[in-house]
């Protein structure tokens, strides 16, 4: 981040009061005022719930010279647009009018937060659905197609098998402007795109995965754990005596 930004935003919230009155706790998460600038990025602050493995990080963008709130639900981090803004000032309205809300909707699925054309597509009522595993081939159900989480651009998290261990997971997601179901995999955090799962509807959504699913569980789990070997074996080389 260049130097000039740096002290742009370190000047707009030196005497910020709305960030000096942040609670240390709300609603499960916890306050962590610690900075962290990047090349593109300067996180102000952010709210974390290690057990949910949910947070919301408000930072300035070098980009687009705009605040902005940045979530993390499970591995998935996305910018929520709604809180986009170059101004402080309207920064703050926009936090204290909606951040609360967003935090609360984090915790206790919130189905307001759904389009109608998520409903209409009836994905939480969806039968299959309802018969996914808790755990299938060591990765756990994080989000289930009876709580879809809305992201960016017009996309919901329908389906989200996690191994937080191996920072690896398989996602299916419905995008509404689209009207199509797609996933992606990421191992170590990195994503891995098929279109074995591409659909537009959720029969052959379930049809796609009666076939994939399970395969592709297990080719995840597979390149994770191999790369995860590797890693531990030079590091193991590099700890050997000269």
């Amino acid at each position: 981040m260049k130097k000039e930004t740096i002290e742009k935003v370190n000047a707009e919230i030196a005497n910020w009061q709305y960030l000096q009155d942040l609670p240390e706790q709300w609603y499960g998460f916890q306050l962590d005022r610690n900075t962290e600038i990047s090349k593109d990025s300067y996180d102000l602050y952010r709210y974390v719930n290690e057990m949910l493995h949910k947070s919301a990080t408000i930072y300035f963008h070098e980009e687009t010279h705009e605040y902005k709130v940045r979530l993390k639900i499970g591995l998935i981090e996305f910018c929520r647009i709604e809180f986009i803004t170059a101004n402080l000032e309207v920064f703050e309205k926009l936090l204290k009018s909606q951040f609360e809300q967003m935090l609360m909707d984090m915790v206790d699925f919130n189905p307001k937060s759904l389009s109608s054309i998520v409903l209409d597509k009836k994905i939480t009522t969806w039968e299959a659905g309802t018969k996914l595993p808790e755990t299938i081939e060591g990765f756990h159900l994080f989000i289930s197609p009876a709580q879809p989480v809305k992201i960016n651009n017009g996309s919901y998290i329908i389906i989200d098998y996690v191994d937080f261990s191996l920072e690896s997971s398989f996602t299916v997601y419905y995008n509404i402007y689209r009207d199509e179901f797609f996933a992606e995999a990421r191992i170590w955090n990195i994503p891995d795109v098929n279109y074995d799962f591409d659909s537009n509807e959720l029969s052959e959504l379930e049809a796609k995965m009666h076939q994939h699913f399970i395969p592709r569980l297990i080719d995840i789990r597979t390149r994770a754990e191999k790369e995860a070997a590797a890693k531990e074996a030079k590091q193991a080389e590099d700890e050997q005596p000269v």
